[in-house]
């Protein structure tokens, strides 16, 4: 293993990705949505577990919200306390309540550019 794979083996040891599917409500835009989800952007950065943070959307309409935690402890605090943020009803307002998945799996491997 060379010390570039030990560095990055090490960084993702314990680490968990989050990750949430689902559909947005049909009078909700990408927009929209975009725009709702970047109101969590403070809560999110201040959990010094914060590692990462995508948001995707695929054609057949389904989206992801993928974020990566230091760890399982950090992700499940958060998530718990996700909902009782202020910007936190508003973005779930725009969410079909029936298609959300909810995801926590750790990270066993990770590949980045060299």
């Amino acid at each position: 293993m060379t010390q570039t794979d030990t560095a990055a083996a090490e960084t993702v040891a314990d680490a968990v990705a989050e990750t949430v599917t689902f559909r947005l409500n049909t009078d909700v835009t990408a927009a929209q949505f975009i725009a709702l989800s970047k109101q969590s952007t403070d809560f999110v950065r201040a959990n010094p577990g914060f590692v990462f943070r995508r948001l995707s959307a695929g054609e057949d309409g389904s989206w992801t919200d993928t974020v990566i935690w230091k760890d399982m402890e950090t992700a499940l605090e958060v998530a718990e306390s996700f909902g009782k943020q202020d910007f936190a009803p508003a973005l779930m307002a725009a969410i079909k309540p029936d298609s959300v998945q909810i995801r926590h799996e750790t990270i066993h491997w990770t590949l980045a550019p060299s």
